[in-house]
């Protein structure tokens, strides 16, 4: 391929390996090589789609170290694609450092189109989709009652992304804050064999999962006021 950027941010499939774009896996064959938040992941599906390129860790534990080294690499030349162990880099996971000292150091970088764990899931929940806020992760202790009351009053559909044995928890104090009446949805496996889609109230949603042990990565959709 004709390189047009050094760096280029290629989804990867959030579970289903055939959900990756033609493009990307060009990319991947032919850069000079691939940051990975997780060697062992995409190694998988490097393997599945029989690419060679050299693979290199890149994630949130040495990116701060890494990312000198890396600009200089792309002043010198070198093409690198960034994965994340599924989706799109930087949401939820590593690439916006490396994004903003790319853009600093007048790096081309380009950012490929495909998959993203919130998108289906927003889509699958039936909740209003022409306006929504997406919040990722809220914080595990402090600062977690804080950013829930600040979303009180929030009126677009709201997206996050929960850990499993967290889920019920979560939906809890979600419950707590804005009303167990409210209007939800919980993806989780998401393009796997196992795919589950839960519509309904907060409570019963809570209701559905009860004490069962809940795996899978997990989406949660909540309407707004």
């Amino acid at each position: 391929m004709e390189f047009k950027a050094s760096l280029y941010l290629v989804p990867t499939p959030i579970g289903n390996l055939a959900d990756i774009t033609l493009r990307a896996l060009e990319v991947l064959k032919t850069v000079d090589m691939i940051l990975a938040e997780d060697t062992r992941t995409t190694g998988t599906l490097l393997k599945h789609y029989d690419i060679k390129s050299q693979l290199k860790s890149y994630h949130i534990f040495n990116e701060h170290k890494q990312i000198e080294k890396l600009i200089e690499e792309f002043k010198a030349g070198k093409t690198m694609a960034l994965v994340s162990d599924a989706g799109t880099p930087a949401i939820s996971d590593p690439g916006f450092l490396l994004v903003r000292e790319c853009l600093k150091a007048d790096v081309k970088l380009e950012c490929l189109p495909g998959a993203t764990a919130f998108v289906p899931a927003l889509v699958a929940s039936g909740l209003p989709s022409d306006r929504f806020v997406f919040e990722g992760f809220l914080p595990q202790k402090k600062g977690r009652q804080t950013r829930l009351q600040a979303l009180v009053e929030e009126s677009r559909t709201m997206i996050f992304y929960e850990s499993p044995h967290r889920l019920v928890k979560a939906l809890k104090q979600f419950g707590e804050v804005l009303g167990f009446d409210r209007q939800a949805s919980v993806s989780r496996e998401l393009t796997k064999l196992y795919e589950e889609t839960v519509n309904g109230s907060i409570q019963e949603i809570i209701d559905h999962f009860g004490d069962q042990k809940v795996k899978g990565e997990i989406v949660v959709i909540i309407a707004g006021k």
